[in-house]
């Protein structure tokens, strides 16, 4: 059965997640369960699910990112401490964008890497988006005049600056 084609503000999180990490070379980019995500240094940092981002932050202060707005955690249960969702409001403005991404690359260096499996017999991993197909869709969102949106001024993910 093909993979459901991801929403534009799905494919546009990717493409802000991509332009914030551009400058690493340690960067690689899989799915994993129904998520897209980036992994840095082989460590899972941060992932994208519909309009959520996913983020990986240090298990030790899970209670204060608990109690933040607009997150929740990826396992209730407390099966994966330090994994959170984080809504669209609250990533909303550059500067919780900001606080978010780097939370949790500041946490990447010390967060364990887990093993790769190896594919099992008959199946195989869902490829992601190529990063061609990703740009053409995700790169230049239009805007109210049906004008791309002048890139590096803002990405069309944030409501605000601030």
């Amino acid at each position: 059965m093909p993979a459901r084609p991801l929403s534009d503000e799905t494919l546009h999180l990717i493409d802000a997640l991509r332009t914030a990490l551009a400058q690493r070379s340690d960067v690689d980019e899989r799915t994993m369960f129904g998520c897209y995500c980036f992994f840095v240094d082989g460590k899972l940092c941060v992932g994208v699910k519909g309009e959520e981002l996913l983020v990986r932050l240090p298990p030790d202060r899970h209670g204060e990112f608990q109690e933040m707005q607009n997150t929740r955690e990826l396992s209730p249960g407390g099966g994966m401490q330090g994994y959170f969702w984080v809504e669209p409001n609250g990533y909303a403005t550059r500067a919780q964008w900001r606080f978010w991404l780097d939370e949790a690359l500041a946490y990447n260096p010390r967060a364990k890497a887990s093993p790769r499996r190896k594919p099992t017999a008959g199946k195989t991993a869902p490829k992601p988006p190529s990063k061609a197909t990703a740009q053409k869709t995700a790169t230049a969102p239009k805007g109210p005049s049906g004008k791309a949106a002048k890139a590096g001024k803002r990405h069309s993910i944030f409501d605000e600056d601030g």
